[in-house]
């Protein structure tokens, strides 16, 4: 299916190009639009209920705030745009490959996309370096690049509380298939997770989003664990067990 680039804002095409010349990419216009066009269109898929041009979106502007803090702005950009280019929610692939935003796919496209356009090979390969340290977010201590890309993807954690009521439910609607049990689970476990960290933002802009976020994602993981208190007691039958991925409902 073809893009509707009204439906798609208009800065999209030109934000992509830019980036991507930014990286040195010395295909022509046109193969830079097909490629950006490409890519909008993997994320309109149906099932990318948030992670969609929206989420996209947000995380460029984002990378954009903080990017004085980046070490070079474009190679982050690149890989907010491929971040989640590959993404799959089906129940196999959720179970198997810890949720719909396949992070090492997703890291090989965008070196072998950003390759066929002329990047320099060490620039393609630091963008697919930076895809893949969203697969824990965990970025490497001092890597600024790694620590704002990180803090872009996040941020949503830390918007307006009825706002997060609205991301929640679209992450639940993305993942609608996966029993409420095992849903319940893998997401508190994240939740669990993020909380325990000293830090869930890692750059120095970043930190004024630790305050709210940390209270959207401690009132979501008191709702959840109401919600799973509610449950009738499990079945002895062998359910899919989630509970160790630490992707499957996560941003």
């Amino acid at each position: 299916m073809g893009v509707n680039w009204n439906d798609a804002p208009q800065w999209f095409r030109s934000s992509f190009a830019r980036a991507a010349r930014g990286a040195g990419a010395t295909a022509t216009d046109q193969e830079l639009a097909d490629t950006a066009e490409s890519l909008v269109e993997r994320w309109s898929g149906e099932a990318r209920h948030f992670h969609n041009l929206k989420h996209l979106a947000t995380t460029l502007h984002r990378v954009d705030e903080l990017s004085q803090e980046t070490h070079d702005p474009d190679l982050v950009r690149l890989a907010a745009w491929y971040h989640g280019a590959v993404f799959a929610s089906d129940a196999k692939t959720t179970y198997a490959l810890w949720g719909g935003e396949q992070t090492t796919a997703s890291a090989e496209l965008a070196r072998k996309e950003l390759t066929q356009l002329g990047v320099p090979s060490a620039n393609a390969d630091r963008v697919a370096a930076l895809v893949d340290s969203l697969l824990r977010h965990q970025p490497a201590a001092g890597d600024s690049d790694s620590q704002v890309l990180n803090d872009a993807d996040l941020s949503m954690l830390a918007i307006e509380p009825q706002h997060y009521k609205l991301y929640v439910a679209a992450v639940r609607a993305e993942y609608a298939h996966i029993p409420t049990r095992d849903f319940l689970r893998a997401r508190i476990r994240i939740l669990e997770r993020l909380l325990q960290r000293g830090q869930i933002f890692s750059s120095p802009m970043g930190a004024a989003w630790e305050n709210p976020a940390r209270q959207n994602v401690e009132a979501e993981l008191s709702r959840l664990l109401k919600e799973q208190a509610m449950l009738p007691p499990e079945e002895e039958a062998e359910t899919a067990d989630v509970s160790e991925t630490s992707e499957t409902p996560e941003a």
